[in-house]
């Protein structure tokens, strides 16, 4: 990856931008030029070096490799980015974080969270066929609005065709475990055609994916998630197109939709494993209650783009999205879902669904100010109306009661160039606006869970305690606003040597859904219930940078804290609240690639250390810290080294992956029952470019490790079914022709 800085908002430019100019020669280490790349993420046209906040590119040949080796783009990124968390390998992304909070996804800019009701299916929601780069921003940020705390990783679709007349892509791949188990067998279909006329253009294109039974190192099924739902063991059918027309030589006007859907094929239940004897979650065929874990997104999006209009760069867009998240039912019933006024406690089923609709406007315009060039100013406006709820399918309750959510916010950045660019100065405010409203409801009934007859460790639910209140909970309409502020610092002595320091805040809301559905007691008014005022949080950073010869090194220190921040809470039914406590979370980043004098081979290291903590004292919180940030809401720190080679039609890469060994210590962690023993993952490629098409064969985990995944080493440390390994070897072989 080439690291790059960027002060970004992600204003969906890649809808104006010039389209990014693919290289079908397989690169194995993402070098992409600069003057290829257009950063797309920055609501500026001003170049990378003077603006002081990181943001990393994972270009078009990266990105289709890491995909060949691990299937998503989640994953690809969680592999190439030492600071991301490790993936769960599972739909649900709950609990990956970047630099220790939540990243907000995005697509060309569109948001793909639901800041209401987070159901952490966002990462999965379109195919990575798709997706031209990903653009990746670091630390918190309000510039591009509601959700940036930990960073934003925003996926850049496909450009429009460059060329006159027909264009496209044909993908054909598949995918075995190591030992080429008739369920674990896989495949991939995808196409694209581009057509350009003159000043028109269009794009189509359809992805199909069948994914069998995952398998892991010990040649063990890899267990079953149920409720939160698996990429194993499913069907995805991705569509989508794009329409351009060129109104002048600098204005465009373009059309985009795209709609993703995945569903399990629901042919597995899963058998608790055991963590005393280091025995994983496994899976055995089965049929299991309800509808299988599935999501469908769809989005549409106009944007109108001006490059030259008075002057200045004009960026405009609307969009419309909207996602349905259906969480399926355990074995046994669910014991959080029991009312004894619908059915005997233990005996009724149900499965919940999220169900979010987004509409937002965004709009920029930047220039240098006449008289004085040296100064660049950007003003801004972005809108967003999202309306979301959670509701039980089988039975037509509530869970979380309709959400109404708005925001509006007017920004502007400046950015002023002293000493003939020596040093620059860059800074704004974005003035963000929330309105929430929420109708009266009624918590899920009162009851206990169910009895249990059998000991603890083969129940696939805990029993015996106590769940919601089934209590009358007071609506409201409950405003917040906020100032937000960011700037910095940029000194470049010398071409490809800097140094820069920054400061910025991001502004989210708290996971309301998890929030108003936990309220177990009487006299809740949401107009004055505090859990649910929004996190501000902070990221300052200082970092250096040296881009010469065959070197390409960064180094970045940064530290974060929020005084009402989001904890993800297990409770004894495997369900998490929020608690809202304060959070303290530092780290560094060092990344070095050097070329070495054999033509075409590289070598690179990258490493993340982040230590993060919050105030356990919930009921008096004191602001002091006390408690380590356990695997739920922070990464371990990481080490990855990997050699690549690419000259001529050949391209190779060896990635290893070191997550290190973190004992979880504190005031609220008494036993360190979740600690993490570590694991090592190492990944290969091979590529080959043929007269007709590329070849491809990739290995993740080369040497079969078997290991228990990150999350389920520290999430759940007491939970025999969610007690997960990780993938074993698995190999994918693919075809890619592009015409």
């Amino acid at each position: 990856m080439n690291r790059k800085f960027a002060l970004a908002a992600l204003a969906c430019t890649a809808l104006s931008s010039p389209a990014f100019a693919q290289d079908n020669a397989p690169v194995a280490d993402g070098t992409e030029s600069e003057d290829t790349i257009i950063v797309t993420a920055a609501r500026t046209i001003l170049p990378p070096s003077a603006l002081p906040l990181t943001i990393d590119i994972i270009g078009k040949d990266t990105l289709d490799q890491q995909l060949a080796i691990s299937g998503s783009v989640t994953d690809a990124v969680s592999n190439l980015t030492p600071s991301f968390s490790p993936t769960r390998q599972k739909l649900s992304g709950a609990g990956e974080t970047l630099r220790g909070r939540s990243p907000l996804y995005a697509i060309n800019g569109i948001p793909q969270s639901t800041p209401m009701r987070d159901g952490s299916r966002d990462g999965f929601t379109i195919d990575g066929f798709f997706v031209d780069r990903v653009e990746l921003i670091y630390g918190s940020n309000a510039l591009q609005g509601i959700g940036g705390t930990g960073g934003i990783v925003n996926q850049v679709t496909v450009g429009a065709p460059k060329d006159e007349g027909i264009s496209g892509r044909v993908l054909l791949q598949g995918t075995a475990d190591d030992g080429f188990s008739k369920d674990g067998i896989g495949g991939k279909v995808g196409g694209l055609f581009q057509y350009k006329a003159g000043r028109f253009d269009a794009t189509f294109g359809a992805a199909f994916e069948k994914r069998g039974a995952f398998y892991d190192g010990e040649g063990r099924r890899i267990g079953i998630n149920l409720t939160q739902g698996e990429t194993q063991d499913s069907k995805t059918l991705s569509l989508f197109a794009r329409l351009g027309y060129e109104l002048s030589p600098t204005a465009r006007l373009d059309l985009t939709a795209s709609r993703f859907e995945l569903k399990g094929d629901g042919d597995y239940i899963a058998l608790a494993g055991s963590r005393t004897l280091g025995t994983p979650t496994s899976a055995v065929r089965g049929d299991p209650p309800g509808k299988s874990a599935q999501n469908r997104t769809e989005s549409v999006a106009l944007s109108l783009t001006d490059t030259d209009l008075g002057g200045g760069n004009f960026v405009s867009q609307i969009f419309f999205n909207r996602s349905r998240d259906t969480f399926g039912g355990e074995v046994a019933t669910q014991a959080s879902f029991q009312d004894p006024a619908l059915a005997p406690v233990g005996t009724l089923f149900d499965q919940s669904q999220n169900r979010s609709r987004k509409l937002g406007a965004k709009l920029s315009y930047e220039r240098a100010v006449p008289g004085f060039e040296d100064l660049t100013v950007t003003l801004g406006f972005d809108a967003l109306v999202d309306k979301t709820e959670q509701a039980l399918i089988a039975t037509g309750r509530v869970w979380v009661p309709p959400s109404d959510f708005q925001s509006l916010a007017p920004f502007g950045q400046a950015n002023l160039k002293l000493f003939d660019g020596i040093v620059r100065l860059a800074g704004g405010l974005r003035w963000e606006n929330v309105k929430i409203k929420i109708d009266d409801f009624h918590t899920l009934a009162a009851t206990t869970f169910v009895a249990c007859p059998a000991p603890p460790a083969t129940q696939p639910v805990p029993c015996g305690l106590p769940s919601y209140g089934g209590v009358d909970v007071a609506g409201g309409k409950p405003k917040f606003d906020d100032l937000l502020i960011n700037g910095g610092v940029i000194i470049e002595p010398w071409a490809g040597i800097r140094a820069y320091a920054s400061y910025a805040e991001g502004f989210t809301v708290p996971d309301i859904g998890r929030i108003t559905r936990a309220v177990n007691r009487t006299g809740v008014d949401i107009d004055s219930f505090l859990d649910i005022s929004p996190i501000i949080s902070n990221n300052r950073e200082v970092g250096v940078e040296l881009k010469r010869g065959p070197l390409d090194a960064s180094a970045t220190y940064f530290w974060s804290s929020s005084d009402k921040g989001q904890l993800l809470i297990a409770r004894p039914d495997r369900i998490f609240d929020v608690q809202r406590q304060r959070v303290e979370i530092e780290g560094l980043e060092v990344n070095l690639r050097v070329a070495l004098p054999i033509d075409g081979l590289k070598l690179g290291v990258g490493y993340a250390h982040i230590q993060g903590k919050y105030d356990s004292d919930s009921a008096n919180p004191d602001g002091i810290v006390d408690t380590d940030l356990d695997g739920t809401n922070i990464s371990p720190d990481r080490l990855n080294l990997n050699a690549s080679y690419n000259k001529g039609p050949l391209s190779a890469l060896v990635q290893t992956q070191f997550f290190l060994k973190r004992d979880f210590h504190g005031k609220a962690n008494p036993d360190q029952r979740n600690n993490f023993g570590g694991y090592t993952i190492t990944d290969a490629s091979l590529r080959y470019q043929t007269g007709f098409g590329v070849l491809n064969l990739s290995v993740q985990n080369l040497f079969d490790k078997f290991y228990i995944d990150y999350s389920s080493d520290t999430r759940l440390p007491t939970d025999n079914l969610a007690f997960f390994a990780g993938r074993g070897r698995t190999f994918t072989l693919g075809w890619d022709y592009r015409f």
